[in-house]
């Protein structure tokens, strides 16, 4: 019985499970506000050229360990290389990098559970008000901050202790195909507005004078984390996947989901941006409080706004089941103990570790890591040092570990592609993939 719990029913639960893994603050948040300080249509080009091949091949990579070994993060690198165990540390590497980014995604989504609260009660949008003050007292009223970050832990630890059918997939099935509702209402909002025209040229029109090594560096960064590769959290997303389910298929949808909900945010925010002459490149607060002043100057703007918060919770929610599963099921894994008491313990201890993080804009503000926030300064660790550095770990041990025949069995097995699609793959993987992470590595090191 506990078996058929932690698999997927089908492809559509997986593939909705690993969209929502990648479809998160990547895309909503920071897709935008990064190319709107990275020279807008020729970021986005940039970034979908990188998802294609850098991400695609990264993807594939940690569904062939997971189905492959059909365990979870740690004991799957145990399993396939089992005269070589010390390659089990990539997946302590992702347990120890998502318990990291828990503990600031957490908080960002305790914002937006005040936000949306606020939102549905009609309190964010005041015609004689300031949106960044708003936010200002958000993230820097302790109490406030703490008050979100225990709501989002709860309704993770709720979700991910009714198991992998029960929780996670159910929860999938519900939260994504609204979210996609949600952002095309939004989308046809955003494009009929006066001067919207401005917006969607800035974000679709590729001019690469604005484009400088940074921004081809921030491209491939963003790859990696709207795609929620690189900490193996889709190692044991996969492991639960039945044998019959195409790969290839599987992250071919992952990838045009997540690419085209990056263009869903932008067409979202650009067009409402340029309409009422905002700054694109406003940075992390962009949609906390550039937008409520936007959509403050729309009809039914508090209704519109409320939908958008809703759909960046949901979107916040489905990514942290992904960070949350990889811990428990290791736990689980190693100890041999309920899922629900592992998951209420660890909702305890990152709610604990996430607490310096939610106070570094109050009672924490003084304090500082190597010149950054707290806040800032885990961030960095997380996404500039160990999200890079477990891709390339994954890609070398795919590349250069497991066997030829292994990974051509397990990629092309349940699919109609043939010997040329693994010989793409392969080449990536083994040649391309890692020279690029190294790059973008040596660079992060140059310049800190």
């Amino acid at each position: 019985m506990e078996k058929s719990k932690n698999q997927w029913s089908g492809k559509i639960g997986f593939i909705l499970a690993s969209a929502g893994a990648a479809i998160g603050l990547g895309a909503i948040w920071k897709m935008p506000y990064v190319a709107g300080q990275s020279g807008g249509g020729a970021f986005f080009l940039i970034f979908v050229a990188f998802t294609l091949l850098i991400g695609l091949p990264m993807l594939l990579a940690e569904y062939i360990i997971g189905r492959g070994a059909q365990k979870e993060a740690v004991t799957a690198y145990k399993i396939l290389m089992p005269s070589q165990q010390a390659w089990a540390w990539i997946g302590r590497l992702g347990i120890v990098g998502c318990f990291l980014l828990l503990s600031f995604y957490s908080v960002v989504g305790g914002w937006i559970f005040v936000y949306s609260g606020l939102s549905v009660a009609g309190s964010v949008i005041d015609p004689a008000g300031n949106p960044g003050e708003l936010f200002g007292q958000i993230t820097g009223t302790p109490w406030i901050a703490l008050v979100g970050l225990a709501l989002f832990t709860i309704a993770n630890v709720i979700v991910i202790a009714l198991g992998v059918q029960n929780g996670i997939e159910k929860a999938n099935k519900f939260m994504m195909p609204l979210l996609f509702i949600m952002f095309f209402i939004l989308v046809i909002r955003a494009v009929t507005l006066d001067g919207a025209m401005e917006g969607i040229t800035f974000f679709l029109y590729p001019d690469f004078s604005n484009i400088t090594g940074e921004s081809i560096l921030y491209a491939m960064g963003q790859s990696f984390f709207a795609l929620a590769v690189g900490f193996s959290c889709l190692v044991t997303y996969s492991s639960y996947l039945k044998k019959d389910v195409s790969l290839p298929n599987s992250a071919g949808s992952v990838v045009g989901l997540s690419i085209f909900v990056s263009l869903l945010a932008g067409l979202a925010i650009f067009p409402v941006v340029f309409a009422f002459d905002l700054e694109a490149a406003e940075g992390p607060p962009l949609l906390f409080m550039v937008l409520p002043a936007a959509f403050s100057q729309m009809p039914f703007g508090e209704v519109f706004l409320a939908m958008f918060l809703i759909l960046f919770l949901f979107a916040t929610l489905t990514s942290s089941f992904s960070l949350y599963e990889i811990i428990v099921a290791a736990f689980v894994e190693k100890l041999k103990i309920s899922r629900a008491k592992i998951t209420v313990i660890l909702g305890i201890l990152i709610f604990i570790v996430a607490i310096p993080s939610a106070l570094t804009y109050s009672t924490l503000a003084d304090v500082s890591i190597f010149g950054r926030s707290i806040f800032d300064a885990t961030d960095f660790l997380v996404s500039n040092v160990m999200l890079p550095l477990g891709n390339l770990c994954i890609a070398i041990f795919v590349g250069y570990v497991l066997k030829k025949s292994f990974i051509k069995q397990e990629l092309l097995q349940g699919s109609k592609m043939g010997e040329g699609y693994f010989n793409v793959f392969y080449t990536l993987i083994k040649f391309i993939v890692p020279i690029v992470i190294v790059i973008v590595l040596a660079n992060m090191i140059i310049r800190y």
